[in-house]
C-alpha cells in the first residue's frame, strides 16, 4: 500500500514555477527587463556619443566616451539616467 504520491518523492524538491519567456513586454514598464548597459548600446549604435552628447550634455557623453564610464556616472546620477531611459522610451515603435 506504499504507493508513490502522484507529486513524486517526498524527499523531492517542489517544481520551481515557470517564468514568462523575455519576450513579453511588461505592460506597464516597457524597460523592463533591459539593461541600462542595453539602453546606451542601442542609443550609441542609432545615433553616436556626439548626438548623445548634444542632447544630453553630460561629460560622460562628451569627453573620451566609453560605455563603462557612462554606466558609472549613470547609475550614480538619477536625473541623468531619467532622461538617457525617456529618451529611449520616446523611440520605442509604438505598438
Amino acid at each position: 500500500m506504499n504507493e508513490p504520491s502522484p507529486a513524486g518523492p517526498p524527499d523531492a524538491a517542489p517544481a520551481a514555477a515557470p517564468h514568462p519567456p523575455k519576450s513579453i513586454a511588461h505592460p506597464r514598464d516597457p524597460l523592463h527587463g533591459i539593461t541600462l548597459e542595453t539602453i546606451i548600446k542601442a542609443l550609441v549604435a542609432r545615433h553616436g556619443w556626439n548626438e548623445m552628447g548634444r542632447r544630453i550634455p553630460i561629460r560622460c557623453f562628451m569627453f573620451d566616451p566609453t560605455v563603462t564610464s557612462s554606466l558609472k556616472f549613470l547609475r550614480k546620477t538619477p536625473w541623468a539616467r531619467k532622461k538617457v531611459e525617456d529618451w529611449y522610451i520616446y523611440e520605442l515603435p509604438r505598438q
